[in-house]
């Protein structure tokens, strides 16, 4: 079974940048839309990111619209997300996951969950 292995998580000041790595593990994400969510301490996954499987598509959460971008290469089966100008609030494990059909904002849409990549930014 495909599972997402994220990579590339870190301590960074605010006003920093990174890159986070989404590769699969045991699979292709074939012709998947892929997701990046976020979770901080007490508080409940949210969506960051959506990028459909041709790469036509992207959508992104108006709390990191502008700041992050999210990407993938089909040829390298990775997804990405670079993370520019970040915030202490955006301190959060990381979460990369496959999209099984539904709206892309909805974490219940998305199947195959990898372990997460710890982000934190420090003030």
């Amino acid at each position: 079974q495909v599972q997402p292995v994220e990579s590339g998580g870190g301590l960074v000041q605010a006003g920093g940048s990174l890159r986070l790595s989404c590769e699969a593990s045991g699979g292709t994400f074939r012709r998947r839309d892929m997701g990046w969510f976020r979770q901080a301490p007490g508080k409940e996954r949210e969506f960051v990111a959506c990028i459909s499987w041709s790469s036509d598509n992207t959508y992104y959460a108006d709390s990191v619209k502008g700041r992050f971008t999210i990407s993938r290469d089909k040829a390298r089966g990775t997804v990405y997300l670079q993370m520019n100008s970040l915030k202490p609030a955006d301190t959060a494990v990381y979460y990369c996951a496959m999209n099984q059909g539904g709206p892309y904002y909805l974490s219940g849409a998305y199947g195959a969950w990898g372990q997460g990549t710890q982000v934190t930014v420090s003030s």
